[in-house]
C-alpha cells in the first residue's frame, strides 16, 4: 500500500513542529540561511541534532559543504523572521536581526534557543538531505517557541491554560 504525496503532506501538516532558522557561512564569507521545521535532537552522547534541507534548495550546497551551522529555534513573536528566511529572491539577512554568535555563525539573539553545530554527517533522505550536527555550543532564552501546525504558525498553549482544573502530568 502506498499513499500519495498529497496525503502524506496533509498528514504531516497535523504534526506540530518547532520553527527554526538554520544559518551558516561559506568559505567566501557569504551568509546563508533557511527556515526549517524538520529539526530534532538525535543523540545525547555525543550531542547530535538533525535538520532536513531540500536537495534543490538554493542553500543546499552551502550547508552541505560548510563545516558548521547554527540552528535558531524561533520565539512566538518571530514569524516575520521565519517568513523572510523561507522566501526566495530576497536578502534574508537585510533586516539586521542576526549577529555573529557562537562559532562566528549568524545567530538570532532573541531566539528561544540556539545550537551551534559542527557538521557531523550528511545523510541521503530522499528528496532531502539530513544534516547531522554535533552540538558544540548552546544558548537557551526565555520566550515561548513558535510552532508550525496545520500549515500555519501557532502559539503553544498549556493544557492547564485551556482546561482549568484538568490534571497535568
Amino acid at each position: 500500500m502506498t499513499i500519495t504525496s498529497e496525503e502524506f503532506t496533509r498528514t504531516m501538516a497535523r504534526v506540530p513542529a518547532p520553527v527554526t532558522v538554520a544559518t551558516t557561512v561559506d568559505a567566501s564569507g557569504r551568509r546563508w540561511g533557511f527556515t526549517g521545521s524538520s529539526f530534532s535532537s538525535l543523540s545525547l552522547a555525543p550531542p547530535l541534532v538533525l535538520i532536513c534541507l531540500g536537495k534543490t534548495a538554493s542553500t543546499h550546497e552551502a550547508f552541505t559543504t560548510a563545516g558548521s551551522f547554527m540552528i535558531n529555534i524561533l520565539a512566538e513573536g518571530q514569524a516575520d523572521i521565519a517568513r523572510r528566511f523561507a522566501a526566495s529572491g530576497v536578502d534574508r539577512f537585510a533586516a539586521g536581526d542576526t549577529l555573529p554568535m557562537e562559532l562566528g555563525l549568524p545567530g538570532i539573539p532573541e531566539a528561544v534557543a540556539r545550537v551551534a553545530c559542527a557538521l557531523h554527517r550528511v545523510v541521503d533522505g530522499g528528496d532531502h538531505s539530513v544534516l547531522i550536527g554535533r552540538v558544540v555550543a548552546a544558548h537557551v532564552g526565555e520566550d515561548a517557541p513558535l510552532v508550525y501546525y496545520d500549515r500555519s504558525f501557532q502559539r503553544p498553549v498549556s493544557v492547564a491554560e485551556t482546561a482549568p482544573g484538568a490534571a497535568v502530568w
